[in-house]
């Protein structure tokens, strides 16, 4: 069961996450959690996340808008720095409402209250007819790049907020989602210095042989995804990404992620 159950989530949310950009974390950790201690949990998920993106990198990487990336991504990484440094300042802070849904306390912060309503807010101009064909002029990518590593360090949702940007460029369909691959790997590797301790306190503790399957299915998940770009339509990949964004904006003002 715990095969089944972990490598179905990785393949299809890896297939899933190739068009909008991100998800593949958020959806993989609870499926770990279901059978390890969570911190075990976020480690496993930390590595498949990572070898995920350096295989989307070896599949995709020469379509990215290196100009994007370079403006875009090295704004985002430092910004997240920053973000993640006022989360630990603000982890005092007294949650706005607490209930329990299936004998799970359930906490809304204010913080991911905040991101969840701006993640709405570009859903919902993603679904709206008239905003189909409008783009934003590639001099505002740094303050993008800022405005999705800040946020995204706060509330740990950079992948959501960087497709949100990124969308309204107006990329081709390889340009996006290679522009968000090599970014995502770029935070990946920043955030090796989190991981790496993580990994060594609980390697002892790993099931490699899931791990490696996971990480297998994922690789599949991302190759079926590459297969189907040329199949996918631009405003596809608009409808794709709005839906992952309203679903991860109703978990982080919910409390759920």
């Amino acid at each position: 069961m715990t095969y089944l159950v972990v490598c179905s989530v990785a393949l299809l949310a890896s297939g899933l996450t190739f068009f909008s950009g991100f998800g593949l974390g958020t959806l993989l950790l609870p499926a770990f959690a279901l059978f390890f201690p969570i911190e075990r949990a976020v480690a496993l998920t930390a590595v498949v996340h990572f070898l995920n993106g350096l295989f989307k990198l070896a599949l995709v990487g020469r379509h990215a808008d290196r100009r994007a990336v370079i403006r875009f991504g090295v704004p985002a990484i430092v910004a997240a720095f920053a973000g993640a440094w006022l989360l630990l300042q603000l982890t005092d802070l007294r949650p706005l409402a607490n209930y329990y849904l299936f004998d799970r306390e359930v906490r809304v912060m204010p913080v991911k209250l905040a991101v969840g309503l701006l993640l709405l807010v570009f859903a919902v101009v993603e679904l709206l007819p008239y905003t189909r064909e409008v783009t934003t002029s590639a001099r505002y990518l740094p303050l993008g790049g800022v405005l999705s590593g800040f946020f995204g360090g706060l509330s740990g949702m950079q992948g959501a907020l960087r497709s949100a940007f990124l969308l309204k460029v107006g990329m081709s369909k390889e340009a996006f989602v290679a522009t968000g691959v090599v970014v995502a790997c770029l935070i990946d590797f920043s955030r090796l210095g989190v991981y790496v301790p993580a990994l060594l306190a609980t390697g002892a503790d790993l099931d490699y042989t899931l791990l490696g399957v996971t990480v297998l299915s994922a690789f599949a998940g991302a190759y079926l995804g590459n297969r189907y770009l040329k199949k996918v339509t631009m405003r596809g990949v608009q409808v794709i990404v709005a839906a992952m964004l309203m679903a991860v904006a109703v978990g982080l003002a919910s409390g759920l992620l």
